[in-house]
C-alpha cells in the first residue's frame, strides 16, 4: 500500500514554500526598517499601529500565509491562465489581479491587527477610525508599496524557476553543483516517432503548438515517477533520475510506460487538432557523470559522461530492432522487476563510435 504524499504534491509544496518565505523576509526587513526610521514617530499617529509583540507575531503569520496564498493562486491556477502571454505583460497582468486582491485582504486584516493594538473588539469604532485614518494617510501607500514589492519578487522567482526548472534554481541558490561532483544517473532519450514527416505536413507553427502539447501530456508522467527533464532538443527529450530514485519502485521504467498511457488517452484530441496523434521510441541506460556549473554568457548545469552518448546511441537502435524501447542489460540487472514486465534479450551489440558491446534488452508490461 502506498503511504504519504505523491511525487507531485511533493513538489508543489516545495514550489509554494518559497513564496510564503519571500514575503515573510521583505515583510520583517521592511517592518523593522520602518519602525526604527519612524523611531516610533509618525505622520500619522492615529493610524499608524505600532510594533508590539503581539503585533508583529499577527504580522508575520499573516504574511507567511498570505505569500503561500499567493503561491497556491499562482501555482494552481494563474500560471495557467497567462502562459501565452510575454514575461512583461505577464507579471503586469498578474501584478493587476493582485493588488484588488490585496486591497480586500487589507480590509480584513487591517481591523483585526487595530483590534490586537488596541485590546478591544475589530467591530469597536475605535478600531475603525483607525483604519480610515490609515487610509487616508501615507502608511496606506506605504503598505501597498511593500505588498507590491513583495509580490515582484515571488513573481520573478515564479517565473525564473519556471524558465529554468525548480530544480535547477533550486541547485543554482544552495550551490550544489558550484563545484563539480562525480554522481551516478539514469538517463532516458525519448525521441518522437516520424517527426520529420509530421512537420512537413503541419508546418512549422501547427508542429511547434504539437511539440508544446506533446511535452505538456509528458509532465505528469515524469513528476510522478521522480524525473527530471535534462534537455529539450528538437523534438527529443533528455529525462534524467538519481540513480535511487530511477531504481526506487522501477520509477525510470514506469515513467516510460506512464508517457505512453498519456498520450494513448489523448489519441484522439491530437487527431482532432493536428491531424495525427504522435508516439516515441526511448533508450535508457545509467553509469558516471560529472556534474556541475558551466558558462561564462549563460549558466547551466550540465552532465558530461559516456553514458549520455551510450543511451543516445541506444534509442538510436529502437528503429533496427523494431521496438520502442531498449535499455542496456546493465541497468536492467539492477531494478527488481518482479512479475509486473516481460524482458526480452535484443542480443549483444557494438555501438556506433564505441569499441566495447552493450547487451540490450526490451521490456513490455505484463
Amino acid at each position: 500500500m502506498k503511504t504519504g504524499l505523491s511525487p507531485k504534491t511533493r513538489r508543489n509544496i516545495s514550489r509554494i514554500i518559497p513564496f510564503g518565505v519571500i514575503w515573510l523576509l521583505v515583510g520583517w526587513i521592511i517592518l523593522f526598517t520602518q519602525e526604527v526610521a519612524s523611531g516610533s514617530q509618525t505622520s500619522n499617529p492615529n493610524g499608524t499601529i505600532h510594533l508590539t509583540l503581539e503585533v508583529f507575531v499577527f504580522a508575520s503569520i499573516s504574511v507567511l500565509l498570505l505569500g503561500l496564498l499567493v503561491g497556491f493562486i499562482e501555482i494552481f491556477w494563474l500560471e495557467n491562465v497567462f502562459s501565452n502571454r510575454s514575461l512583461a505583460k505577464e507579471i503586469a497582468s498578474k501584478m493587476g489581479f493582485y493588488i484588488l486582491f490585496f486591497l480586500g485582504v487589507m480590509i480584513v486584516l487591517y481591523p483585526i491587527a487595530a483590534s490586537i493594538e488596541l485590546d478591544v473588539s475589530p467591530l469597536d469604532a475605535k478600531v475603525w477610525e483607525k483604519f480610515t485614518e490609515w487610509l487616508t494617510g501615507m502608511d496606506f501607500i506605504s503598505t501597498l508599496v511593500t505588498l507590491g514589492f513583495s509580490l515582484f519578487l515571488s513573481l520573478f522567482y515564479s517565473e525564473i524557476s519556471e524558465n529554468l526548472g525548480y530544480g535547477v534554481l533550486t541547485n543554482f541558490f544552495t550551490g550544489k553543483y558550484h563545484i563539480p561532483v562525480e554522481e551516478k544517473r539514469i538517463f532516458m532519450f525519448l525521441d518522437m516517432k516520424s517527426s520529420t514527416t509530421i512537420a512537413e505536413n503541419l508546418g512549422h507553427i501547427s508542429y511547434f503548438e504539437l511539440l508544446k502539447t506533446y511535452y505538456s501530456d509528458f509532465s505528469d508522467a515524469i513528476i510522478n515517477n521522480y524525473g527530471e527533464v535534462y534537455q529539450y532538443i528538437g523534438d527529443e527529450i533528455v529525462i534524467s533520475w538519481t540513480y535511487e530514485n530511477g531504481i526506487k519502485n522501477n520509477h525510470c521504467i514506469n515513467c516510460f510506460f506512464a508517457m505512453k498511457d498519456s498520450l494513448a488517452k489523448k489519441a484522439k484530441a491530437y487527431q482532432t487538432k493536428f491531424g495525427v496523434a504522435p508516439t516515441f521510441k526511448a533508450g535508457l541506460h545509467y553509469g558516471k557523470v560529472t556534474t556541475g556549473e558551466i558558462g561564462a554568457l549563460k549558466k547551466e548545469i550540465i552532465f558530461t559522461g559516456d553514458v549520455l552518448n551510450t543511451t543516445a546511441r541506444i534509442q538510436g537502435l529502437c528503429n533496427s530492432y523494431q521496438v520502442d524501447f531498449i535499455i542496456s542489460q546493465e541497468l536492467v540487472s539492477q531494478l527488481n522487476l518482479k512479475n509486473d514486465f516481460v524482458t526480452t534479450a535484443l542480443g549483444t551489440t557494438q555501438l556506433r563510435g564505441k569499441e566495447e558491446t552493450v547487451e540490450l534488452v526490451t521490456i513490455a508490461r505484463v
